[in-house]
C-alpha cells in the first residue's frame, strides 16, 4: 500500500493498534507505527501529536456526541435521564467500532501512564456533561453531581461490557447500571 492510499488516520490507527497489542506500547515507537500503516513519520504527526494520542483521539468525537445528547434531551427529563441520553450517544458510537473498544481498554490498563490518561479524558467528560446540564438550567453542584455520577455508571457498564462482550451491548448495560444505582440509593 503506498503513502498515497487515503484514510491515512485509519491505517495509523490500526497498524498503532495492531503494534500495542504484539510488542506493548512503551516498546513501539511512532515510527514503527507510520512504517507499518506504508506511510512516515511526518504523516503519522499530521494526524497525532504523539503515540499516546492514538488511542485518545476518539474522546473527543464521543465528547461531542455525548454533549450534544445531553442538550437534546426532552425539557422534562431529570438532570440523570439526560445524563442517560448522553450516555446511550457513547454507547451507540462504542458499539460501531467493533473490537477496538476492547483492545484499546486491554492496552491501557497494561499502562499507567495510560490509565492516567484515561482518567484525565474521564474527567474533561464530566466537566463537559455537567456544563451542558447547566446550559439546560440545571444548579451547578447538581449537574456536577449527575456528571460525576454519570461517568462512574459508564465506567461500570463498560468494564462489564469488556469483560463479557457477548452478554449484552453497552448500551444495556448502562441502563442496567443506572438500575443498579437507583436500588443502591433507595
Amino acid at each position: 500500500m503506498g503513502r498515497w492510499e487515503p484514510n491515512a488516520r485509519g491505517r495509523l490507527e490500526r497498524a498503532a493498534m495492531e503494534l500495542y497489542t504484539e510488542r506493548g506500547f512503551d516498546q513501539t515507537t511512532v515510527a514503527e507505527i507510520a512504517e507499518r500503516a506504508g506511510l512516515t513519520k511526518r504523516t503519522f504527526f499530521r494526524h497525532y501529536t504523539d503515540k499516546r494520542d492514538v488511542l485518545f483521539s476518539g474522546a473527543v468525537v464521543m465528547q461531542a456526541a455525548v454533549v450534544k445528547a445531553v442538550a437534546g434531551a426532552p425539557d422534562s427529563a431529570t438532570p440523570l435521564a439526560a445524563v442517560a441520553a448522553g450516555l446511550d450517544a457513547a454507547a451507540d458510537l462504542l458499539q460501531e467500532r467493533g473490537d477496538g473498544p476492547r483492545y484499546r481498554y486491554a492496552i491501557i490498563v497494561a499502562n499507567p501512564e495510560l490509565q492516567e490518561r484515561e482518567l484525565v479524558k474521564l474527567a474533561a467528560l464530566a466537566a463537559a456533561v455537567a456544563d451542558a446540564l447547566v446550559d439546560r438550567g440545571v444548579e451547578d453542584r447538581t449537574a456536577r453531581l449527575a456528571a460525576e455520577v454519570g461517568v462512574g455508571v459508564f465506567k461500570v457498564a463498560f468494564v462489564t461490557w469488556i469483560a463479557d462482550p457477548d452478554r449484552h451491548d453497552i448500551g444495556h448495560l448502562i441502563r442496567e447500571a443506572f438500575t443498579d444505582l437507583r436500588a443502591v440509593t433507595r
